[in-house]
């Protein structure tokens, strides 16, 4: 029997599986919306351990995609943000006490799941060639491939081309070599880059100390924060969380870790993510959710317990109470191509998860979720597929 928690290389691999989610729009929203980078980073690290303690396996932490990429695209202020994150919370909380959430799972076509995994998997890949070729939101609004490199390009060819393949190439000799884990070595590969060709932005004002986090930095959002917070973030994001943070990710728990997942219900997801939100809130922090292509990255590059939680963790806890807003300059030394190539591999183990579904009606739906989420997004995509999923199931509808 496989114990609660390991403390292993495979282990700790696994872990930084999922960086390349977190850290792109966790530096976006923190550059561009105004976020606080301690209290960001410490909401997150607080996030896996207390959930790696009460779930007892391997669980995401991500971000909240729909919120983060508009907040990101458009600019928005601090308190929208943070109000859209205390909104979230509430809502979450409420789904998952009342029970709601359950009865929504219950009545969830397996066709839907799996389309929803598969869409999300093929948004996480696309994004990881993003910052592989130097176009994602990040690097655009730096106007740069690398933006923490000195160098950009080897001719006419941006660099983060030559970090991506090279990183990609030793992720498939590794992927499943217990003594080198692949997500350890593409990550120190990435720090020896960061080393050698880095900016080192922020290193001269690096100083070690004990830095606390401060509680509500920018106060209590205002009431016009929340009325714009419900209908351009609240609204587009809940579908996607509840299809993929919730039901595809209890389902994906299941598949990985069978019996041991027993915690991972519809409930607990809701409410877990409900505190994570309103813990972020308080600090200044990202709306945050347990991602199924989160938990994809961390069994992809090796972790099977736990214990990757309280690594990854402890990690940022660590560095945010050590360096506080220095935590950013540390982070400034990983490139983004080597992210994106996290993001490829998790993205791929995700998508796959469609091979059991085998009926033509299924993979129709699966396939149309994942046309209209690259079309439009993935709450749309969840729910158009529940339609067409019930639809089908009357013998008239043929496909």
């Amino acid at each position: 029997m496989t114990p609660k928690y390991k403390f292993n290389r495979q282990e700790f691999a696994g872990s930084l599986g999922d960086l390349g989610t977190i850290l792109p729009i966790a530096i976006g929203m923190i550059l561009v919306n105004g976020l606080n980078p301690s209290g960001l980073f410490l909401s997150v690290g607080l996030f896996y351990i207390f959930t790696g303690f009460y779930y007892g396996v391997t669980v995401s932490v991500q971000p909240m995609k729909v919120i983060g990429a508009y907040a990101i695209a458009t600019a928005m202020s601090s308190g929208q943000v943070l109000a859209a994150c205390l909104l979230m919370g509430i809502v979450l909380l409420v789904l998952g006490l009342t029970g709601a959430i359950d009865i929504i799972g219950k009545y969830t076509p397996k066709s839907v799941t799996r389309g929803v995994q598969l869409s999300t998997g093929t948004l996480l890949m696309a994004q990881g060639v993003k910052l592989m070729i130097g176009t994602s939101k990040l690097q655009l609004l730096h106007k740069m491939a690398e933006p923490y490199l000195t160098v950009q390009s080897l001719g006419p060819i941006p660099i983060g081309i030559f970090i991506g393949i090279a990183g990609a190439v030793l992720t498939l000799f590794l992927l499943d070599n217990k003594r080198l884990p692949a997500g350890l070595v593409v990550v120190m590969l990435g720090l020896l880059i960061g080393l050698m060709l880095g900016t080192k932005q922020g290193f001269g004002k690096l100083a070690l100390g004990v830095y606390l986090p401060q509680w509500m930095p920018f106060g209590f959002p205002l009431k016009t924060d929340f009325m714009f917070a419900v209908f351009a973030l609240v609204l587009p994001q809940l579908p996607m969380t509840v299809g993929n943070a919730v039901i595809a990710n209890a389902d994906l728990s299941k598949e990985y870790f069978g019996e041991k997942s027993k915690k991972v219900t519809y409930k607990g997801l809701s409410i877990t993510m409900a505190i994570g939100c309103i813990l972020s809130f308080f600090l200044g922090g990202m709306p945050l959710c347990h991602g199924a292509g989160g938990l994809a990255a961390h069994y992809r590059f090796g972790a099977r317990t736990a214990g990757s939680n309280f690594m990854i963790g402890t990690i940022f806890v660590l560095l945010v109470l050590f360096l506080g807003s220095g935590i950013l300059t540390v982070i400034y030394l990983l490139p983004m191509a080597i992210l994106g190539v996290l993001l490829i591999f998790a993205g791929s183990q995700l998508a796959l998860t469609i091979q059991d579904i085998f009926q033509r009606k299924d993979l129709f739906v699966v396939v149309v979720i994942l046309g209209i989420t690259l079309a439009t997004n993935l709450g749309i995509g969840v729910m158009a597929g529940f339609g067409l999923a019930y639809l089908l199931k009357w013998e008239k509808v043929k496909i």
